[in-house]
């Protein structure tokens, strides 16, 4: 599959961002890329409150990180995302984030769709499914 481009999201450094030495925190950066696929679902059509009501959640199976330049307070991030597969349960998504051209951090993030009843995996929704083939 070809990767599929997400909508960069930029992000603002606040203070609370920022560690003891004054720069972003390294576990903040999954919520940056939290964030920007939570608003890709977004873009197509779909809420995590909706999947919820429906009990079906989209959670992390595995991250592979790189820390390469720190953020610091103040800074303007963009985080940059890309679908780069598709299995009928889980989805990988390679994730930057960049300050202007500068890359400071690259990951590689797996979710996967369960039944929140049971926490186990499930089928990724049809019309979810279905519309990340057709923007593909």
């Amino acid at each position: 599959m070809d990767d599929l481009s997400l909508k960069p999201l930029p992000i603002r450094i606040y203070y609370e961002d920022t560690d003891a030495g004054g720069i972003v925190y390294y576990a903040n950066y999954l919520k940056f890329f939290e964030r920007a696929r939570t608003e890709w679902l977004r873009e197509l059509g779909f809420s995590q409150h909706a999947l919820l009501e429906h009990g079906i959640a989209f959670v992390v199976r595995h991250v592979d990180m790189h820390y390469h330049m720190p953020a610091q307070f103040d800074d303007e991030i963009t985080v940059y995302s890309n679908l780069s597969e598709l299995k009928k349960a889980s989805m990988v998504f390679t994730q930057t984030v960049k300050k202007q051209d500068s890359v400071l951090v690259s990951a590689t993030i797996q979710v996967a769709c369960v039944k929140l009843a049971h926490m186990k995996p499930c089928a990724i929704p049809k019309d979810i499914y279905k519309e990340c083939i057709r923007v593909a």
